[in-house]
């Protein structure tokens, strides 16, 4: 019996795929397990595989296609059966193109006759300039006599050259004998469009929806990092790999988190959800726009664990591998910019988390310390926070908290 290979649900969050690839072809023989098409999903390009054995019998779908879930892409079954019954939908790509092959006939039929009317371009008039050799609309003409301009001098951009009143916009007049002429650049207008990528909508309606459902709220605090830059290095020196600011601050985090239940929580509308495991979301921007990895129950792991696995999440994100189960499940996310030398900024919180973290770079600064200017170590961090669950004041005790933690970062420890 013909089955139908259609696009399954391969995201939580996904609505629909863009084909990156199809790897068969009618005719092709398949088993259970092989690799049908690439499909570029919400958070990374999936393979789709096939739950059948037989022969392709039909592609409904091609590279490109942008599909809906349970649109079809191939049926497959024994070689001559009839599948005729399973043709009932075709990718919403397809439906595009058919609805506008007719218009884009009708469009190229009525083309030649607008060519015609815009055809008649006025005969040229003999001047002392010799301008007669030169196609110009009379208004243009008018113009340049108006300025003073030398047509001659003048690139036309009308049909065949012919010279009109949008040429001249730019064109200064001819100068007077025995002054020197303005070089006058003309640029060329362009542009490029690129594909919005199934990564990059969903960013778009994920944030949409939080920014404009969710209001936010901002906290700021200012840390002394002198203590955690010598911790750092103290870390480094007993660690088989290089502990990061980040590393420190996700450990940190999960800290004050346990003592701050109300932070690690989620809107769910009748009711709010209080959770009791920490999974830390890790911002991570990518080449199409921005993966959220889950470091899970980060208050259990080492800086040292968390540090390794942070790093094989972050090639993960960028080489598009990431597994989706490795996205899902955050309780609390934190966006680190200070790599870049941002110093401070705000971060729009992460569905369905209740708060965010926006870390800034460590930058060194002069400081009053004990009545006297010394130079020093700061960091800017800014809580983004749900109203709805979480309140200024309940905001401003996770960040005093954490503010005392990496102050004295041998308590991350305890």
């Amino acid at each position: 019996m013909a089955e139908a290979i259609r696009l399954g649900r391969m995201t939580d969050t996904m609505e629909e795929g863009f084909l990156a690839e199809v790897n068969v072809k009618v005719g092709d023989k398949i088993k259970s397990g092989d690799t049908i098409a690439e499909v570029e999903t919400d958070k990374a390009t999936l393979p789709l595989e096939s739950y059948y054995n037989g022969v392709i019998l039909h592609v409904a779908a091609k590279k490109g296609d942008t599909l809906k879930i349970n649109d079809l892409i191939a049926i497959v079954g024994k070689e001559g059966e009839d599948f005729s019954s399973l043709l009932g939908d075709v990718p919403a790509a397809d439906k595009k193109e058919e609805k506008a092959e007719p218009k884009q006939e009708a469009k190229e039929e009525k083309q030649p006759a607008k060519k015609e009317a815009a055809q008649p371009v006025a005969e040229t008039t003999t001047s002392a300039d010799n301008d007669d050799r030169l196609k110009a609309s009379p208004l243009a003409r008018a113009i340049a006599k108006e300025k003073g301009i030398d047509l001659s001098n003048v690139k036309g951009s009308g049909e065949e050259g012919r010279i009109v009143k949008r040429d001249l916009e730019n064109v200064s007049a001819a100068p007077a004998a025995g002054t020197t002429a303005k070089s006058t650049y003309v640029g060329e207008e362009s542009y490029t469009d690129a594909r919005v990528s199934q990564m990059r909508k969903t960013i778009a309606r994920r944030l949409s929806e939080s920014k404009n459902g969710a209001p936010h709220f901002y906290l700021t605090i200012d840390v002394d990092m002198d203590n955690a830059v010598a911790f750092r290095a103290q870390l480094n020196n007993v660690l088989p790999a290089k502990a990061s600011f980040n590393d420190i601050v996700i450990k940190a985090v999960a800290k004050a988190l346990r003592q701050h239940p109300a932070i690690n929580s989620s809107w769910l509308g009748d009711t709010i959800r209080y959770n009791n495991h920490i999974h830390i979301g890790m911002a991570v921007a990518v080449e199409d726009g921005l993966l959220v990895p889950v470091i899970k129950f980060a208050d259990n792991k080492s800086i040292g664990d968390i540090g390794a696995e942070a790093k094989a999440l972050a090639q993960k994100a960028t080489t598009k591998k990431l597994a989706p189960a490795e996205m899902e499940g955050n309780t609390f996310t934190i966006s680190n910019l200070g790599m870049f030398g941002i110093e401070q900024f705000t971060a729009i919180i992460n569905p369905p988390d209740a708060c965010i973290l926006a870390v800034g770079a460590v930058r060194q600064e002069p400081v009053v310390k004990d009545g006297q200017v010394v130079p020093g170590n700061r960091m800017k961090l800014t809580l983004s926070s749900d109203h709805r669950v979480v309140d200024g004041a309940t905001g401003a005790k996770f960040l005093q908290t954490l503010k005392q933690l990496l102050e004295a970062p041998l308590s991350i420890l305890l």
